[in-house]
């Protein structure tokens, strides 16, 4: 599924125009987006929450010519699932 068909199912599912639908799902985007920006943590009980996680510099190797790189400290995004998430899979 893409970005279009989770705006086509969000329209259907909501009884929206895929404008409107398209509008929302780009507004949870963005304030998704804005939370982690800040530092903070997005928690949708029942769904999972996303978090920001820092990666400490490391040390890595370029694997054609075994050189030593250095790798700098990150941020990255991180989703766990939430329950409701993993027992809707199973």
């Amino acid at each position: 599924m893409n970005k279009n068909d989770l705006v086509t199912a969000v329209a259907s599912s909501a009884g929206l125009s895929k404008t409107d639908a398209a509008s929302a799902v780009e507004g949870v985007f963005q304030a998704i987006t804005a939370a982690l920006t800040s530092g903070e943590e997005v928690r949708l009980v029942g769904f999972g929450t996303f978090a920001v996680s820092e990666r400490a510099a490391s040390e890595g190797r370029n694997p054609r010519t075994g050189e030593k790189i250095a790798i700098p400290a990150s941020k990255q995004p991180k989703f766990k699932a939430g329950k409701g998430l993993k027992d809707a899979i199973q």
